[in-house]
């Protein structure tokens, strides 16, 4: 259908796709800090005959392609934020912001978006409809697609499907994640405070301690993954930090714990938090403490529509071949794509950037992070190329 017109425009922008990398990935930005980031790409998307809104969702930028109909309109979204790492790669266009690095590639993610985007525009006469590229702030912290709803991003006109990616240097250059059902989970986060009796440590019979109560708590906490979730789903729960006394002989009042839950069922997510609840009372019951339990729930599981996957398996089928689609392993890590997924249909997919030859092997948010420019190309094209495709199946389908 476009896949050929679509192929030869991404290959014709290996260069300035690296190039444009390049730049945002020495010149990285904080969460709602995205200004320099975002004026870049408002310029860009403005050149390409965009109408563009910036601001929205306080630093986000987005932009309408309008086709040779108007309806439906297809959503591609791309992260922009950078994390607080110091970049050790020694590459050339290594950061420049010191202490500030895309060690988690939302560069590559903007890149393969203005790919798509120019890509895009170049058949605008053939589009079925219109394009909207949402470039998102605040991905790292967890709010930025939040906001960017809040500001009517999936409005006027309103989104029909949703699409994005995430580079993946677990997945070879050449290849793409893709699957229907959960790829990434449900983020929870736990926050416990433990309240005893403190005092002398060498008359612990004199005191309530805390500390052994919050170890405690710790401890039977992961008997729920063990002994309560079927052995046929996944869940995690984890502490992160744990603070309480400022002496090695002085037992404390009060130790407060911080912690995340992962999951991809949604009744399971739900279950957790009861069975958390109540094993942190009882143990704290047991040992005399008084507990404060919170629990919060940070994000859904990024989890892909049947049509919007079918759609996307379409693309990359021609994008990168039928020995180029891997199908992946669902990682308990978890993205704020989810929240537009609970409003559209949407799909989300792994871009493989990973080539041992060229240290391209370091995981997410390692300040080692690589990856392989051949990836960017291929990004592009899959993104346009679902973008083409949705559109003419809702076409179809009215």
């Amino acid at each position: 259908m476009y896949s050929d017109e679509v192929m030869k425009l991404s290959k014709s922008m290996s260069e300035e796709l690296r190039a444009l990398r390049r730049d945002f990935h020495q010149f990285p930005e904080l969460s709602f800090k995205e200004f320099e980031t975002a004026r870049k790409i408002a310029i860009y998307m403005k050149e390409l005959g965009y109408e563009v809104k910036e601001n929205v969702g306080k630093t986000g930028v987005v932009a309408l392609l309008k086709g040779a109909k108007e309806n439906p309109t297809v959503a591609l979204r791309a992260d922009m934020d950078a994390l607080p790492v110091k970049e050790m790669t020694g590459l050339s266009y290594a950061s420049k912001n010191d202490g500030v690095m895309h060690a988690c590639g939302h560069d590559i993610h903007v890149t393969c978006a203005l790919g798509a985007a120019k890509i895009l525009a170049s058949l605008k006469d053939e589009l079925q409809g219109s394009v909207k590229f949402i470039f998102q702030p605040a991905e790292e912290i967890n709010a930025g697609a939040k906001a960017m709803i809040d500001d009517g991003v999936l409005e006027n006109p309103n989104v029909s499907m949703i699409f994005g990616l995430h580079n993946n240097p677990e997945i070879p250059v050449g290849k793409v994640g893709l699957k229907e059902g959960p790829l990434m989970a449900a983020v929870d986060s736990t926050f416990i405070t433990v309240r005893g009796q403190g005092g002398h440590a060498a008359y612990p019979h004199r005191v309530i301690d805390p500390i052994v109560c919050a170890s405690s708590i710790v401890m039977n906490l992961q008997t729920i993954v063990s002994r309560n979730v079927d052995p046929q789903k996944s869940a995690v729960i984890s502490f992160g930090s744990i603070n309480g006394g400022m002496a090695n002989n002085v037992i404390p009042d009060e130790v407060k714990l911080t912690g995340t839950v992962r999951t991809f069922d949604e009744g399971l997510r739900d279950s957790i938090e009861g069975w958390m609840k109540r094993t942190v009372e009882n143990t704290a019951s047991s040992l005399g403490c008084r507990v404060e339990f919170n629990y919060r729930r940070d994000l859904p599981p990024v989890v892909n529509h049947p049509e919007a996957t079918k759609i996307a398996l379409w693309a990359a089928k021609k994008v990168f071949g039928e020995d180029g689609i891997i199908l992946p392993t669902p990682s308990m890590g978890g993205e704020d794509f989810a929240l537009y997924q609970k409003k559209v249909p949407g799909c989300y997919f792994w871009l493989g950037v990973g080539n041992p030859d060229i240290d391209a092997v370091h995981p997410w948010h390692s300040p080692y992070f690589k990856a392989d420019e051949e990836a960017f190309p291929l990004g592009a094209a899959l993104l346009a190329l679902s973008a083409l495709i949705a559109c003419d199946k809702f076409i179809q389908a009215t």
